[in-house]
């Protein structure tokens, strides 16, 4: 972990900059509670003015707003010179100039000009902008975890064979091409090689999106990372560290991780705009006042900050971050997890979704899908608890799945296994088989051609037979279990002109009958895991926003070269912490809630966004004077109440946010 920080202090930064905001926050509202208690205005409004009030309180109230001002405001002075710098200004040059104005203004005031002060509105907007961008950069992913939850796939170390035929634990640094090393039945594969000795089943799922265990004999490849679920056998190590296949993966995930565009903020396009009108607002008000008018700097200058008080980013600075902060709890209390703000709400604009096949539309286990008799005297319920009964003895995964379906199981005697081919018992006195279409040839035992075993053969199924006494009995035929979500999922996506597609490393025929059930039009089979993110890429070549769906490490690379990845929650951690979106619940109907929450956050975005800049477009004339000579004015106190009540409006309005 200290040397995945120390190749990617981005994330260490990323986390002191949120400790950071939270520190500011903390002590200015601390410090703003006295700051409020000693201004003037709170003082008449609380009827404090007899309890408060003691010689010297104005400087007293000039100390800890100047303390306010410098920490608490800190950030804000410091963008605002980073966005003059690069000729940038936004909304970072708005908040900085409003906080200076005040301050200036307000100190002038306590040491001799004649006017009023505005501490407690200086106070409370940079309170209330720390508290806004505390709650934005908590938002914000930090993406660099993903390649170490790769990382973590690898085995600690690995069994090596010395000299001499024995046995010893090393390090997976200190493993070299062509070594040996022992794997025993459950653990890890500690690099990339080729079998010696022993034949095996290999669970790739992880990493190639094959929905199967896959059969392992001598002289065939496994892949480091991948578990040995049966027998041991012994590799011949072929590819280690950066070479490996699980390097190039990570290596893959970095690369389209390092590319993604970043989004530019709503928020801050507004601020820009506002910025250039606040500061316009202020100077002309001040010269027309000055100048024109022939009145007092006292008078004018109090014009000109009446106005960039009112034009102040308050509901500005929350009405993005408080949109975030309800729409991210909303979500999280229904199983999505929001980790990209900026990918969340690019949501709305999704085209396409490709959703990965294994553990995504299907649930990633084997189980059983048909059961075909093949002689009288036998019904389907029978032929299932004979089958069951005898596949309960054994650990291979096509065997667990079978032994799922019964619950009362007859006594086995006898078992077996028919190495590679099946298992046999003896069951209330029968001689039980179950094995594979192999076995029959190998036996010589005639299949009569059936035309439902041929059509689930097509659709990529496998098939296992069913011996009694040596008498071909029935069939039973095994897939990867389709979500009862997914077909409700991709209509409603359809009927959102959202255009579903499905990517797989399983099989065409497999894929074909998936897609088929679920009613996906456009798919991709066998795509090896380092091409799933060009195919991502070919998609979006089509000027297509494209989501990604999926669970698996081999998705990871395509879930990051998305526009929006979005990762099944009971998948990896390393597809969990590649995404921009995670679906806690493995629930494909979530894919469509998202876009949903993401359409809906977008339109709250866009009301607090026209309200708190909208009412800008009244209040600025009025704090400026146009109605002066009707005698109406706008005294700073006024504009500050008029920002105040725009927050309040901003933020009852974020709370109306629904998923649907």
């Amino acid at each position: 972990m200290e040397e995945h920080h120390k190749r990617h202090p981005e994330h260490n930064h990323h986390q002191h900059m949120v400790a950071d905001f939270r520190k500011r926050f903390i002590v200015s509202i601390i410090i703003t509670i006295p700051v409020l208690l000693l201004s003037p205005l709170i003082q008449r409004f609380l009827n404090l003015e007899e309890i408060i009030k003691f010689p010297g309180d104005s400087y007293v109230l000039f100390g800890l707003s100047t303390i306010i001002f410098f920490y608490g405001g800190w950030p804000f002075l410091k963008g605002l010179y980073n966005e003059l710098k690069s000729k940038q200004p936004g909304m970072m040059t708005l908040i900085g100039l409003a906080i200076i104005v005040a301050y200036v203004y307000s100190s002038a005031v306590v040491f001799g000009l004649e006017g009023k002060v505005f501490f407690w509105e200086l106070a409370t907007l940079i309170v209330v902008m720390l508290l806004g961008h505390w709650i934005e950069m908590r938002s914000v992913m930090g993406a660099s975890s993903a390649l170490t939850e790769l990382a973590r796939l690898m085995p600690k170390d690995a069994h090596k064979i010395a000299p001499g035929n024995t046995t010893i634990d090393v390090p997976l640094e200190e493993l070299a091409a062509e070594d040996k090393v022992l794997v025993k039945p459950g653990e890890k594969f500690p690099a990339d090689g080729i079998i010696l000795t022993g034949e095996t089943s290999v669970n790739e799922s992880m990493l190639t999106g094959e929905s199967q265990a896959v059969t392992k004999m001598k002289g065939m490849q496994v892949i480091g990372g991948s578990v040995n679920e049966e027998g041991s056998v012994t590799v011949e190590v072929k590819k280690t560290g950066k070479d490996s296949f699980l390097s190039g993966v990570i290596k893959l995930v970095q690369e389209a991780q390092e590319s993604k565009s970043r989004t530019q903020d709503l928020a801050n396009r507004a601020a820009f705009w506002l910025t250039i009108i606040g500061i316009s607002a202020g100077i002309i008000t001040l010269i027309v006042w000055l100048v024109l008018i022939n009145k007092d700097f006292a008078f004018s200058l109090e014009r000109a900050v009446t106005v960039m008080v009112i034009t102040c980013p308050h509901a500005l600075g929350l009405a993005i971050p408080l949109v975030v902060a309800v729409s991210t709890a909303l979500s999280a209390r229904n199983g999505l997890l929001i980790r990209n703000r900026a990918a969340f709400e690019k949501a709305r604009n999704i085209d396409a979704i490709i959703f990965d096949k294994t553990g995504t539309l299907t649930r990633g286990e084997f189980g059983v899908t048909d059961t075909i008799i093949l002689t009288n005297g036998i019904g389907k319920e029978e032929l299932l608890k004979y089958s069951a009964s005898l596949e309960s003895q054994s650990a291979h995964p096509i065997a667990k799945a079978i032994a799922k379906t019964v619950d009362n199981k007859y006594e086995v005697k006898k078992f077996k296994s028919i190495t590679g081919k099946g298992a046999e018992g003896i069951i209330n006195g029968k001689d039980i088989k179950i094995v594979s279409p192999g076995y029959l040839k190998e036996q010589n035992i005639k299949l009569e051609k059936n035309e439902e075993i041929d059509k689930l053969s097509s659709q990529g199924k496998t098939v296992v037979y069913i011996l009694m006494d040596n008498n071909l009995i029935g069939a039973i035929a095994l897939a990867d279990i389709i979500r009862d979500e997914s077909k409700e999922a991709i209509k409603r996506l359809k009927e959102m002109n959202i255009k579903p597609m499905m990517l797989t490393g399983d099989n065409k025929l497999v894929a074909k009958w998936v897609a088929e059930e679920v009613g996906i039009e456009e798919y991709f089979a066998e795509v090896l895991p380092q091409d799933k993110s060009d195919k991502v890429k070919d998609i979006q070549s089509r000027g297509l926003v494209v989501a990604m769906t999926g669970d698996g490490v081999n998705d990871a690379p395509a879930l990051a070269q998305a526009d929006i990845g979005m990762a099944i929650g009971a998948g990896t951690d390393v597809a969990i912490e590649t995404a921009d979106i995670i679906l806690v619940r493995s629930n494909p109907l979530d894919a469509v809630s998202i876009v949903s929450l993401s359409k809906a956050t977008y339109r709250k975005m866009l009301q607090n966004l026209g309200w708190a800049t909208g009412y800008n477009i009244f209040a600025i004339p009025l704090a400026a004077g146009v109605l002066y000579p009707l005698g109406i004015i706008l005294s700073p106190a006024v504009g500050a109440a008029l920002m105040s009540l725009s927050t309040v409006i901003v933020a009852i309005n974020a709370r109306f946010l629904r998923v649907h």
